[in-house]
């Protein structure tokens, strides 16, 4: 998924934190409703000016944020 297409940061909302495209609501705040068992469609209805797809790009961003930042365990040398 091109999550870019539905995220930006711009200094001048929101203090630069990352936010969906077009609105003033940041990645943080769809990050913490989702770890809250919030469900993508609570989330629209709480938010409508996002969509299930620019939420999609949230959960995806976080994957690829996360897979960055672990360190991969090293490979057991069996020889």
């Amino acid at each position: 998924m091109d999550y870019l297409q539905y995220i930006e940061r711009d200094p001048r909302i929101c203090g630069g934190e990352p936010v969906i495209k077009g609105t003033r609501v940041t990645l943080r705040t769809l990050l913490a409703s989702l770890a809250e068992g919030a469900r993508i469609e609570e989330i629209t209805a709480d938010f409508p000016t996002v969509s299930a797809g620019a939420v999609r790009a949230v959960i995806a961003f976080a994957a690829a944020s996360a897979e960055e930042d672990l360190p991969l365990p090293a490979i057991p040398d069996v020889a």
